[in-house]
């Protein structure tokens, strides 16, 4: 339980700075298209930063539910592929990252009806 919120509070952290960093760093450094990519990077970031700590109110309730574990470590993972994957490409314009992107987004799906399941389940 305790290392999502703490993971949740490193995520919210980051999509803070980062959300920061792109709006005074980056402008003007990069296309206006690209500035809207990084934002889409930090949106998705702070919601499932909320999201973990979803996971660590859920792990409170239920403890040892494996579905509710598996959630929050593939909320992470698709944090670090949709978000990251974003970010590289604002900064870099490597196109090919965004073929990364759509795993991220699949992993967050799965997150989400994990955490459903481990809802209808447990509670």
């Amino acid at each position: 339980m305790k290392v999502f919120f703490i993971l949740g509070c490193i995520s919210a952290f980051l999509s803070v700075a980062l959300g920061a960093f792109g709006a005074h760093g980056l402008e003007g450094r990069v296309s206006a298209k690209m500035l809207e990519v990084w934002k889409t990077g930090v949106t998705y970031q702070m919601f499932h930063a909320v999201g973990l700590f979803v996971v660590a109110f859920l792990l409170a309730k239920l403890p040892g539910s494996s579905l509710t574990t598996a959630a929050g470590w593939i909320m992470v993972a698709g944090t670090v592929l949709f978000s990251g994957s974003l970010y590289v490409l604002s900064v870099s314009g490597i196109k090919v990252l965004g073929a990364i992107t759509p795993l991220g987004g699949v992993a967050f799906l799965t997150a989400w009806v994990l955490l459903a399941i481990a809802a209808v389940k447990g509670l």
